[in-house]
C-alpha cells in the first residue's frame, strides 16, 4: 500500500503536520513518497521516497494533500483520469474540502483497514473554441465568467439549442455541487449535497429584481455566449485560475466531466455537519 503527500508549507504548521504523517503512515505499513523537492524537509527520515507527484500518483493507492482548501483544490485536479484517492488534512482557515484535520492524524491508519467512506466528486469541462482548436478546462469547484474591467455584462444561456436566458450581470457562475459551498454560496447560490449530481448556475450580481440560481440535469450541454458590446470581454477563471478572455459574440460550452475525483472521509462526519462546524461559526 502506498500514499504520497501533496503539502503546501506555506500554510502554517503544515510541516509538522506533513512529518507526524509520514511516521503514522510508515508505522501502519504504508510506503510514503514525496516530491523531490522536499528532501530538505523529510531527509531524516529514509523509509521516505522521493519521487515527482505526476507519476507517483497512478500507480498510489491514496494521495494525501496537506493545507487548505486551495491546496486539496490543485491536488485534486492532478488525480483527474486516475483511480487514486484524495484525503485532505486541514492546516489552513476553513478546510472545507478536507476529509481530516491536523490534530488526528492517528486516523491514518484506518486507510490499511478499509475503515472510511468515499465520496465521488463530479467534474465539469469547459470547452473554448479558438481558431487554432478547442482547448478543454476541467473544474472540480465552479468556472466564472465576468468583466475583465468590472463592469456589467450581457451575456446568453443556452441548454442544448434552448435559450435558458438573456442576463445583464457582474457575471455568472457554473458550479459543480462541491463548488456549491465556494464562490457560488457567496454569490447567493444554494447548498448542495455533494453526491447530489447536477450543475448549478449562480449570477453574479444581476441587475434584475427576479434572478434565482438554477439547477440543471448533469447530463445537460451548457453553452454561455458574450453579448457584451465593444471591445469589452469577459475573463473565464476556472477553479479560480485565468485561463483566457471571451471576446463578443465567443463562447463556451460547459458538461459534466468524463471523470469523478475520490474524495476520502476518515472522520465519519456528514456533509451537513461539516456545512454546521465550518460555515455556521465566524471564521477567526
Amino acid at each position: 500500500m502506498k500514499a504520497v503527500l501533496y503539502p503546501n508549507f506555506q500554510k502554517k504548521n503544515a510541516l509538522p503536520c506533513a512529518r507526524e504523517a509520514c511516521d503514522v503512515l510508515h508505522k501502519s505499513g504504508i510506503d510514503v513518497s514525496v516530491s523531490s523537492i522536499f528532501k530538505g524537509e523529510f531527509s531524516d527520515k529514509p523509509y521516505v521516497i522521493f519521487e515527482e507527484l505526476s507519476g507517483s500518483a497512478k500507480t498510489a493507492d491514496f494521495v494525501i494533500a496537506i493545507g487548505g482548501d486551495g491546496t486539496i483544490l490543485r491536488c485534486a485536479k492532478k488525480l483527474i483520469g486516475t483511480d487514486t484517492k484524495l484525503l485532505g488534512i486541514n492546516t489552513g482557515t476553513l478546510g472545507f474540502m478536507a476529509g481530516l484535520e491536523a490534530d488526528q492524524l492517528d486516523k491514518l491508519s484506518l486507510l490499511t483497514t478499509g475503515e472510511y467512506e468515499i465520496s465521488e466528486r463530479m467534474t465539469l469541462d469547459i470547452t473554448f473554441h479558438e481558431p487554432e482548436g478547442d482547448t478543454v478546462h476541467t473544474a472540480l469547484n465552479e468556472v466564472s465568467a465576468r468583466s475583465g474591467s468590472f463592469r456589467i455584462c450581457d451575456f446568453e444561456v443556452y441548454s442544448e439549442d434552448y435559450l435558458v436566458g438573456k442576463y445583464r450581470a457582474d457575471g455568472v457562475l457554473f458550479s459543480t455541487p462541491s463548488g456549491s459551498t465556494a464562490y457560488a454560496l457567496s454569490a447567493g447560490g444554494p447548498v448542495v449535497e455533494p453526491d447530489l449530481e447536477c450543475i448549478e448556475m449562480t449570477l453574479i450580481c444581476p441587475h434584475s429584481l427576479f434572478s434565482r440560481a438554477t439547477l440543471f440535469s448533469p447530463w445537460r450541454n451548457l453553452r454561455l455566449t458574450n453579448k457584451t458590446s465593444g471591445d469589452e470581454c469577459m475573463v473565464i477563471n476556472v477553479d479560480g485560475e485565468l485561463h483566457f478572455r471571451l471576446h463578443e459574440e465567443q463562447s463556451i460550452e460547459i458538461k459534466r466531466g468524463q471523470h469523478n475525483i475520490k474524495f476520502i472521509n476518515l472522520i465519519g462526519n456528514s456533509f451537513h455537519e461539516s456545512v454546521c462546524r465550518k460555515l455556521c461559526r465566524p471564521i477567526k
